[in-house]
């Protein structure tokens, strides 16, 4: 995720990661237990980035999105959009959630990067467009 997140921008003013402290998640693959970790960096109050680590690849990342939308919640400035990105290393998703009368959220199509498009390359522009967004306010 370092140099993803370096060429998108975010090593610089306005942003900051900061590490929350992980929640481990376990699955039953057979008779052996995986365990993975959920990180989460904030970059600004905007923008949410959820990073699911495990040795396998056995985690989805639907594993996420219940912690990812916890935490654009509790966003303190509620009359933005707020903008989340969640990722195992090999998939991504993004996610907006809009904060009104009713909460509103919606998520990205998957993007894949073991595929013959490598869509890296719309993961970049996607999260400099962010950046772009996140920044500005």
């Amino acid at each position: 995720m370092s140099p993803l997140l370096f060429l998108a921008g975010f090593y610089l003013y306005p942003f900051h990661i900061k590490a929350e402290k992980s929640v481990k998640i376990s699955s039953a693959d057979e008779e052996i237990i995986v365990e993975g970790k959920i990180d989460v960096l904030v970059l600004k109050h905007q923008l949410w980035l959820l990073v699911i680590e495990s040795n396998q690849a056995v985690f989805s990342i639907e594993a996420g999105i219940a912690q990812i939308l916890a935490y654009m919640l509790a966003n303190p400035e509620s009359e933005k959009p707020s903008f989340g990105m969640i990722t195992t290393g090999g998939s991504f998703i993004f996610l907006k959630l809009l904060k009104s009368e009713i909460f509103q959220y919606a998520l990205s199509d998957e993007f894949v990067l073991r595929n013959r498009k490598n869509e890296l390359y719309s993961v970049l522009r996607i999260l400099k467009r962010l950046g772009k967004i996140a920044a500005e306010s």
